[in-house]
């Protein structure tokens, strides 16, 4: 068994959902592994991962959309406001979601759906510039 380790650093442009399938996947293919499991584990409490589909970018608004009505930005409905009103609603929508996201490699590659792709969910209004822990294990 083989296995590779690297930090992911990607630069949200605020809430909404952020393609990083591409840099992933290419990562993969370069550790020579063809056949594993590939953990993907974001270093943040305010975004989070997702595998979804990656052909409708309706899909990612509605997402959001749903996020915003499931977790509002209004100051009256949380104690923790240290860092600003829209804080506390992105850690209840992280833990809504996944930050840690387990993927087979097959073929040297991800092995996601035909309409699938991995994606950071920033959930703050601003953008960020957010890490992502990959580990791969296989041969």
């Amino acid at each position: 068994m083989k296995q590779q380790q690297i930090i992911l650093t990607v630069r949200t442009e605020g809430r909404g959902l952020l393609d990083v399938t591409a840099p992933v996947q290419d990562w993969v293919r370069r550790s020579g592994i063809q056949t594993g499991l590939l953990t993907v584990f974001i270093q943040h409490t305010s975004a989070s991962l997702t595998i979804q589909e990656n052909a409708d970018p309706d899909v990612c608004r509605d997402l959001e959309s749903f996020m915003e009505r499931v977790a509002p930005e209004d100051p009256s409905l949380y104690r923790h406001g240290a860092e600003g009103p829209d804080d506390m609603p992105a850690h209840i929508r992280s833990a809504l979601t996944d930050v840690s996201l387990s993927i087979p490699v097959s073929g040297g590659r991800m092995a996601l759906g035909t309409w699938q792709g991995l994606y950071v969910f920033e959930h703050r209004r601003r953008g960020h510039e957010r890490r992502l822990v990959l580990h791969l294990l296989g041969q």
